[in-house]
């Protein structure tokens, strides 16, 4: 997991590579889908649609059905090129204010939410915490000798948040991971000189061993990171 370079799949990123690629003949020719493909354009752009909507949910708190009705109805009426229903300059310092307040309160919720997830873990039986404050649990002891800070590690891991937002693994990629411990977010390096060969782990890292207020990806600034952390027998 490079401090620089993340290999989960990111939805903005997504959006910027795709208005860069030129369209080929056959796509700027094609005006009519083909019956069979029209059921998977829908699905897509339902998909897109309800991610879309989850960002907007991490970001606004909307209380009741009536909020989420007014919200989808201004978006419809813009997609469809309509006129505004009321007057946009307007609302645009009411916009900015809902924005500031509901990102405190969703920011303390969240902290909160964070800090008992930690406390929690603390006092399971067989948690060790180190000392720049990051937690490691052994499901497997493994075999043979640590490594050193510097020493070049070959793992495969499953990062969540902590509510089990999945933002990457190298399992799903079918690729194991080899890096420099000294490349790795400092939970990592701490984390897996406790681990020996063979090892499994639950690592549980607070926000400051990890990208501390840097959003990176799918990870919002300030997230303690959960890891599934194994470490892969050294070739004979």
């Amino acid at each position: 997991m490079k401090k620089t370079i993340f290999l989960a799949l990111l939805l903005l990123p997504a959006f910027a590579v795709a208005q860069d690629v030129a369209p080929t003949p056959a796509a700027t020719e094609q005006t009519e889908p083909a019956v069979q493909d029209v059921a998977e354009r829908n699905k897509m752009l339902y998909s897109l649609g309800f991610l879309l909507g989850d960002n907007l949910k991490r970001q606004l708190i909307l209380d009741n059905e009536d909020d989420y009705k007014a919200l989808s109805q201004g978006m419809r009426d813009n997609l469809l090129n309509k006129k505004s229903q009321t007057d946009l300059d307007k609302y645009k310092p009411a916009i900015i204010q809902k924005y500031q307040n509901d990102a405190q309160i969703i920011s303390a919720k969240r902290e909160a939410a964070q800090q008992e997830y930690l406390a929690n873990f603390k006092k399971e039986k067989g948690v060790k915490e180190l000392d720049n404050g990051t937690l490691i649990k052994l499901s497997r002891a493994g075999k043979g000798k640590t490594p050193k800070a510097d020493a070049t590690v070959k793992v495969h891991y499953t990062g969540t948040l902590i509510d089990g937002t999945k933002f990457d693994s190298s399992r799903d990629r079918e690729e194991a991971f080899e890096t420099k411990l000294t490349d790795v977010i400092p939970c990592w390096t701490k984390a897996l000189q406790q681990m020996k060969p063979g090892a499994r782990a639950k690592v549980v890292c607070p926000a400051n061993t990890a990208y501390g207020n840097r959003p990176v990806g799918q990870i919002p600034a300030n997230s303690v990171l959960v890891f599934d952390i194994e470490m892969l027998p050294e070739r004979k």
